[in-house]
């Protein structure tokens, strides 16, 4: 508990910090491309144009029920999942490497090593608030679901996506920066995750499965997808509707936060070693 709340402490106190470095990072990784950050929005919109065309087109899948007797076109509901599904899986991966490939850096300057999983994750949010703006934009010009009250469960669901993704880099950069085969195997982990969240298929066609699915249910990610499915289809307030998976995802979270933070303090004291 007190690693938790010395690592709570140190993102409260370096928070401006956090925000600057975040910014750099972005600016830095696109500094050699002509297009610049406009390659961090047109990456995720081809993969989704992709997988539109293979999953809804060639297959001719027909709409998808997001509540009794309303059927959402299969691009809209991929949409409203793969953007969460994308600031999920690059924050994690720019998460876990964050800190084993700045070591030499870290070593000349004097902050506390667990920000840097966070300022990784807040670079990638701010593309992930773009691509929600376009969302929200692409939902009006439908014609068929239009801002609504829901959509203040943006502001929850963001808080918890990020609480989860901060735990799991503060695990991840932990270990990769000890053994960097861990950022290997996560990386291959997460694309299975695509598959095993609700993002390309509903969940309910194993419905005949009912122990199958509901274990499936249990995903952290696929409770944060379907929340954003929720808002931007105007359905229902996700998270006290399914209280149970409420308290089951921020338990998780605690768990791995808890984890995460006395990993972290134990062996951030040692990662120059590791150089």
């Amino acid at each position: 508990m007190k690693s938790a709340i010395k690592v709570i402490k140190e993102q409260i106190d370096h928070f401006y910090l956090i925000r600057r470095l975040s910014l750099y990072e972005l600016k830095s990784k696109n500094k050699n491309n002509y297009l610049g950050m406009a390659w961090e929005v047109l990456n995720p919109s081809i993969q989704i144009l992709i997988y539109w065309f293979v999953f809804g087109t060639i297959r001719q899948r027909e709409g998808i029920e997001v509540a009794p007797g309303v059927d959402a076109p299969f691009i809209l509901w991929l949409l409203g999942g793969f953007i969460l599904w994308n600031f999920f899986y690059q924050s994690t991966i720019q998460g876990s490497k964050s800190i084993y490939s700045r070591l030499r850096m870290l070593s000349k300057m004097n902050f506390p090593m667990s920000i840097i999983p966070n300022f990784a994750i807040v670079s990638q949010f701010y593309i992930h608030l773009i691509m929600l703006g376009i969302s929200i934009i692409i939902f009006q010009f439908t014609g068929l679901f239009f801002v609504n009250i829901y959509y203040l469960q943006f502001i929850y669901f963001i808080f918890a996506a990020f609480c989860l993704i901060y735990a799991l880099s503060l695990i991840t950069s932990t270990l990769s920066t000890i053994i960097r085969d861990i950022h290997m195997f996560l990386n291959s982990t997460l694309r299975m995750g695509l598959y095993l969240s609700g993002v390309l298929w509903p969940l309910t066609i194993l419905s005949g499965y009912p122990i199958v699915m509901n274990i499936m249910k249990l995903n952290p990610l696929y409770y944060l997808i379907e929340g954003y499915r929720a808002a931007l289809f105007g359905t229902e307030w996700y998270f006290i509707t399914h209280w149970e998976y409420t308290l089951v995802f921020w338990a998780f979270v605690i768990v791995l936060f808890l984890f995460g933070s006395a990993l972290h303090v134990k062996f951030r004291r040692h990662f120059i070693d590791y150089l």
